[in-house]
């Protein structure tokens, strides 16, 4: 071991005896009554030596202020060097920093958020762009240019995404925009198996409503195909009353409310009435004088003792 690394070891002891510099340097960079007592001194090197102080400062718990202060050789007057507040091992911290790109969750974007893509997303490539170079049997190669001739298709050059107007019928930019190549980048592979995984998790045959459904949405008359690849395994349940309406479904899913679960029987005609309810019957106010034991009197206010 050097000597050099010996001396470094010790505190110098014009620094160590600094306790008075180091908290007046504490409380300048702090705010008032938040530096508490010395707690410690550590020796960073030659006549290098940092004091630490307890941080009463609110949410900072187990924190505590480190002035360091130094002396040059063979001088006697000790200088400040730095002062900074520095966690303890019981320090109450932060947590780790997350970048937003992975703290973003489905349901998190709100009205008139943006949420850029990185040009390096496995979930997307490169659309249609009309500029490479075609496959020697390709209706745009060489080769094939008397047979595009013949079949009087239209070859248009340049890239379909920035064509001023809509491709012709019959043009290979009219094919790109049919099948959805027109734009800059597409779904790629592994952004349709990461699509069906959610989609399958969500409504797929795993499901506890689907485990009960008594059939597959496959059968169904509420679900929407759609196209592409993913149509052969999901579709759009159209059905109000379904937990899944307007989501994409697994052709496997399957819930209650199935087309053909439970075909309601036509409710039955009601006999004909046996009284006839659209005649109406006269009841006359007063009964007739001949219906009862009593006679009506001409005067019903002289009668004395009115109805036995």
């Amino acid at each position: 071991m050097s000597a050099a690394t010996t001396r470094s070891r010790t505190p110098d002891r014009l620094c160590a005896e600094a306790v008075d510099l180091a908290r007046a340097a504490a409380e300048e960079a702090a705010a008032p009554g938040v530096v508490g007592e010395h707690v410690g001194l550590v020796s960073e090197g030659d006549r290098v030596v940092t004091h630490y102080f307890e941080c009463k400062e609110f949410g900072y718990r187990g924190w505590r202020w480190a002035v360091t202060v130094a002396r040059a050789s063979r001088a006697k007057l000790v200088t400040l060097d730095e002062t900074v507040l520095l966690p303890g091992s019981d320090a109450l911290l932060a947590p780790e920093w997350v970048p937003w790109s992975e703290r973003l969750r489905p349901g998190d974007m709100g009205p008139g958020d943006l949420l850029p893509t990185d040009a390096e997303d496995l979930r997307l490539e490169p659309g249609f762009s009309g500029e490479d170079e075609p496959a020697p049997n390709s209706a745009v190669s060489q080769d094939m240019a008397e047979l595009a001739e013949a079949e009087d298709a239209e070859v248009t050059a340049g890239t379909p995404a920035h064509l001023p107007f809509a491709p012709r019928r019959g043009s290979i930019a009219a094919v790109a925009e049919e099948l959805g190549l027109r734009r800059a980048r597409v779904l790629s592979r592994y952004g349709l198996h990461v699509a069906a995984d959610r989609w399958e998790e969500s409504y797929g045959p795993k499901t506890a409503m689907a485990q009960a459904a008594p059939a597959s949405c496959v059968s169904c008359g509420f679900l929407n195909p759609i196209g592409g690849s993913l149509g052969q395994a999901f579709g759009v349940c159209a059905n109000e009353f379904s937990p899944a309406d307007g989501r994409v479904v697994s052709l496997s899913y399957g819930c209650g409310g199935h087309s053909e679960a439970a075909v309601m029987p036509t409710p039955p005609r009601p006999a004909p009435p046996v009284i006839d309810e659209t005649r109406v019957d006269p009841f006359p106010l007063r009964p007739s004088p001949d219906s009862g034991s009593v006679s009506i009197t001409p005067d019903e206010t002289s009668a004395e003792l009115g109805h036995s």
